[in-house]
């Protein structure tokens, strides 16, 4: 007796400290959500794997997902350019509301700058087709260019005559231009494309351009620059692109979907729990139970990692369908012994308890050994969920639970069912699950595969195709797909980009490419910058020799800047904001730039790589077709992992039920086996998701099997209504998860539905007989 005392007495004890513990989690998400945007992540490149073997590649894949993430490119297009340009500036005026640079109106100053910048350097600039020409170009030839030139009363002129009598300088500058479809206009950036006009509108955002509030604020400024655009010219067409839209929308998105998974889950466990018990006690314990396993999760991933994303809040609202397990068992024993003390009946409760806390934490833990930061962190928020309901519901029910539970009509009813449920036993029962096999065989031989990163993705159809037109119209560069250059110092950069232009140009002209952009074409190498001198100087001293004397010029021509272009120098120049993106400065143990590529097409895809192979220091990353691969490579590796992870479950059974452990497996391999059978049926591909997804199955829905093992005999309705109730919780969760728009978290869902459901369903058919001979 005065142990049991003792025991009640650092049970409170207990119960008290983790009252404190829950008051700093409490604080803790407080400081979390003050934060807003600022901790939640929407990226989609942070849900994936990284590369192990290519960490060059994937920090440079960040930094260019880094510049993009707060750019953000705004079309207004009409028939005719003036028309385009009175619907451009009210549509600025509007988007000017933004937090960010806009960069609209052209600054004359600025070209004027560019002059200067160039005169400057302009004997170590020259392009290739400059280069191939005054290496071959004759003395005639060159002398009636320059003649030319002395008499042109129109056009651009950068240096004086004297100084570059052949137009190098010019027609260097103008060659820049190529390809870019920007171009200044009227004092205005402008294109032309689809047979229309437009008036070109860029944003870089200060900050973030969302919040998880369910408010889209880029987009009502949008709207707001599309009226102001139509009241100038009816006409008039708006086109908005960039990755703060889309992180928007999934913000928009996820707001809804949080609200929809987690209120949703929880009105179904509320109502549950109203017809199982019909009592506010039980009702507002689980609620409670709920909120701290909410709040575990979410300081568990804000500790562990620096940002959140927002999937993994989404996912984290379904912890609400499986978290209330454990007050519902407890509740339901409760309500079927009355008269045991409740700290008894916890103690009675707790092995089948914390072994299915065990098998659940087990699961997720297999989830977090894919190496996909989003997944570790879903992982990461629901076993910290359980743990915390679980702690919660094992520490406090027995304090605060002082009323007499009392039988309801559905309770009752339900209890009851089991009596009336089928089992599988002997022969027959073996032939009904070889039936079962059978039938699902016909589903898994029709089963196929899908590892392509494009079927993770599903942004809202007038934001891809506003993407995709944006890019056709500006010749936008593919973000997935670059080279990547790497070598020892800057200047080896520049070079080794400059041996990639020749085949880079016999792309172009063959189709396989509409373009390019490098650093180098911009700034030469130290070696090319002094053979671009040489090749200038002497093609000048040609002219001069040739029209001094007709022209009255001095014996010598004056002397010319011999000032090479510096790397700093072009990133702090007037052209520095368009060279910036190409250089990424220092990576890892040497410098690294990208050549960034338009119009990228299957067919060039394997020259591109052959371009790569042939070079060291310079890869072909088609980010797309490396995740593809990677998703195929832990798919296969997490298959193999979840048969360890069967063992492992199987194992922890076998200590607590011997050889009847089998009993609480077999629903759970069987769900697993229909679930794959299903996506045959259906035609959805199998991928990694739903592999991930099969996890889960087999440590909630072992759970089941566990409470019914614990009370094998029809009568005992209690372990089968905490069954039901968890089942139909679970099975709300998860279903309403299945309607997400994010594919990851439909796949999840898909599989977990019809797992759980059929868990539920044949788990009494297993569990439901004596099995005290089974055991060892």
């Amino acid at each position: 007796m005065r142990s049991s005392v003792l025991s009640d007495r650092l049970w409170r004890l207990c119960a008290i400290l983790w009252v404190i513990v829950v008051a700093a989690i409490g604080a803790h998400n407080y400081l979390f959500w003050t934060a807003g945007s600022k901790r939640v992540d929407t990226d989609v490149l942070a849900l994936l794997p990284r590369d192990a073997n290519d960490r060059q590649v994937d920090e440079v894949t960040r930094r260019l997902a880094d510049n993009a993430s707060r750019e953000l490119v705004v079309l207004v297009g009409a028939s005719d350019w003036a028309a385009a340009a009175r619907a451009g500036d009210a549509a600025a005026a509007q988007i000017a509301s933004l937090p960010g640079t806009l960069r609209y109106r052209v600054d004359d100053s600025n070209m004027a700058a560019a002059v200067d910048w160039l005169n400057t350097y302009h004997t170590a600039l020259l392009s290739d087709a400059q280069r191939t020409w005054l290496q071959h170009a004759g003395d005639a030839e060159l002398t009636a260019r320059a003649q030319s030139q002395l008499h042109q009363s129109f056009g651009p002129r950068i240096a004086r005559w004297q100084d570059d009598p052949l137009g190098l300088a010019p027609e260097w500058l103008l060659s820049r231009g190529q390809g870019i479809k920007v171009q200044p206009r009227d004092g205005r950036l402008s294109a032309s494309g689809e047979g229309k006009q437009w008036a070109v509108i860029t944003v870089r955002l200060d900050g973030p351009g969302f919040r998880l509030d369910g408010e889209e604020r880029i987009g009502a400024v949008l709207k707001a620059a599309q009226a102001a655009a139509t009241a100038a010219t009816p006409d008039a067409e708006l086109i908005a692109a960039g990755v703060p839209l889309h992180a928007e929308a999934a913000a928009v998105q996820a707001n809804f979907e949080m609200n929809t998974v987690g209120w949703g889950s929880l009105a179904g466990v509320m109502l549950l729990m109203w017809l199982g018990f019909r009592s506010l006690r039980p009702l507002s314990l689980v609620v409670v139970t709920l909120f701290v396993g909410c709040l575990a999760g979410v300081s568990a991933c804000a500790l562990v990692f620096e940002r959140v994303h927002v999937i993994t809040l989404v996912f984290g609202a379904s912890l609400v369908g499986v978290a209330e397990d454990y007050g519902i068992h407890y509740f339901a024993s409760r309500q079927d012994d009355p008269d045991t003390p409740p700290f008894a009946l916890m103690r009675h409760l707790s092995p089948s308890l914390w072994l299915a806390l065990l098998t659940s934490v087990l699961a997720y833990g297999a989830l977090a050994l894919a190496p996909f930061p989003g997944l570790r962190q879903m992982a990461l928020f629901s076993a910290a969920g359980l743990v915390g309901a679980f702690v919660t519901a094992f520490l406090w029910y027995p304090w605060l639970d002082r009323g007499r539970p009392r039988q309801t009509k559905f309770s009752a009813r339900w209890a009851d069912s089991r009596r009336r449920w089928p089992s599988l036993r002997g022969r027959r029962g073996a032939l009904i699950v070889l039936a079962i096999v059978a039938l699902c065989a016909t589903g898994w031989v029709q089963l196929t595969v899908r590892d392509d990163i494009r079927a993770l993705q599903n942004p809202p159809p007038a934001l891809r195709d506003a993407q995709v037109r944006a890019a056709r119209i500006l010749g936008l560069p593919s973000p997935a797909q670059f080279l990547f250059v790497h070598s020892r110092s800057p200047d080896a950069v520049l070079s080794v980009e400059e041996t990639l232009r020749p085949a880079l140009a016999a792309m172009v002209s063959d189709g396989h490419l509409t373009g390019w952009q490098a650093l180098s074409d911009w700034v030469p190498s130290a070696n090319r910058q002094a053979d671009n001198m040489r090749v200038h100087n002497r093609a000048r001293d040609e002219v001069w020799r040739s029209l001094a004397d007709t022209l009255g010029l001095d014996a010598h021509p004056p002397a010319l800047s011999e000032k090479a272009l510096t790397l700093d120098a072009a990133l702090a120049g007037p052209f520095g904001d368009a060279l910036r993106p190409l250089w990424l400065g220092r990576i890892g143990d040497g410098f690294g730039s990208v050549i960034l590529l338009s119009g990228v097409t299957p067919d060039s895809l394997a020259g591109l790589r052959a371009m790569a192979e042939s070079h060291s220091e310079v890869r072909f990353v088609d980010k797309s077709a490396d995740i593809s691969r990677l998703l195929t490579h832990y798919r296969h590796s997490m298959s193999l992992l979840a048969l360890l992870g069967i063992a492992l479950i199987w194992l922890a059974l076998a200590r607590r039920f011997g050889r009847a452990s089998w009993r609480a497996m077999a629903p759970t391999l069987l769900s697993a086996g229909l679930a794959l059978a299903v996506l045959g049926w259906i035609g959805q591909p199998l991928q990694l998701f739903h592999v991930l997804a099969i996890f889960l199955v087999l440590g909630m829905g072992v759970d089941y099997g566990i409470f019914l093992l614990e009370h094998p005999q029809r009568e005992d309705g209690a372990a089968w209504l905490a069954v039901g109730l968890g089942a139909a919780s679970t099975l709300l969760s998860f279903g309403l998860l299945a309607l997400s728009r994010t594919p990851a978290l439909q796949a999840f869902g898909l599989v977990m539905a019809i797992g759980i459901a059929t868990v539920w369903t044949t788990a009494p058919m297993f569990c439901t007989m004596k099995t005290e001979s089974d055991r060892t």
